[in-house]
C-alpha cells in the first residue's frame, strides 16, 4: 500500500477535486457508454460549481492526497441523524489496485462513526459488477434496485450499518 493521507478539502480545492472525479468516473463513463446527453448527472461531467454547492450545502468532502497531488475523493451527505450517503468516491485511473479507494471508505466509515451515524447508503451503476463487488467485499449489503426513465442503467443500492462499538 502506498502512503497517503486524508483531510477535508477547502474550498479552494474543489477545482482539483472536481477533476479527479471526472477523471475516476470518466473510464465508467466510457465503459457503460454514458455521455453528457444520456446521463449528465454522472460525475464524469461534474463541474467545480456542483461541489461548490454540495459544500455550501453542508456535505463534508475529504480527498486523498499522494505522490504530492490530489489522487482521490469522497463526499458525505447527511440524509438523517442515522443515515449519510457516500457519494462520487472517486481514485484516478493510474492510483487505482494500491487500496486507496479502499483508505476512503473507511475513512468514510469512521467519520460516520464519529458523527453517531450508523448507516451509510450507496447507490451505484447495477450493471457495474466490478464495483458492486468491491462493495460487498467491503462489507455492504445490496438492497435493491431501481430504473429511472433519464438514465440509460439500473441503480443498484447498498448500504453498511456502522458498528459504534468499534473504534
Amino acid at each position: 500500500m502506498s502512503n497517503c493521507s486524508i483531510y477535508e478539502v477547502s474550498v479552494n480545492e474543489l477545482d482539483q477535486c472536481a477533476d479527479v472525479i471526472r477523471r475516476g468516473f470518466g473510464t465508467v463513463a466510457e465503459e457503460f457508454g454514458l455521455t453528457t446527453e444520456n446521463c449528465a448527472s454522472n460525475g464524469a461531467f461534474i463541474k467545480t460549481e456542483r461541489l461548490l454547492g454540495d459544500k455550501e450545502k453542508g456535505n463534508q468532502m475529504y480527498a486523498l492526497f499522494a505522490d504530492d497531488m490530489i489522487a482521490g475523493f469522497m463526499q458525505l451527505e447527511r440524509k438523517s441523524d442515522e443515515e449519510f450517503i457516500l457519494e462520487k468516491l472517486a481514485v484516478l485511473p493510474e492510483y487505482r489496485h494500491r487500496g486507496f479507494g479502499t483508505k476512503l471508505f473507511e475513512y468514510a466509515m469512521n467519520t460516520v462513526r464519529e458523527l453517531h451515524g450508523q448507516k451509510i447508503l450507496i447507490a451505484i451503476i447495477e450493471e457495474n459488477t466490478v464495483l458492486k463487488d468491491w462493495y460487498l467485499t467491503n462489507g455492504c449489503t445490496h438492497v435493491g434496485t431501481m430504473k429511472y426513465d433519464r438514465l440509460p442503467f439500473t441503480v443498484g443500492f447498498m448500504e453498511i450499518e456502522i458498528d459504534q462499538e468499534q473504534n
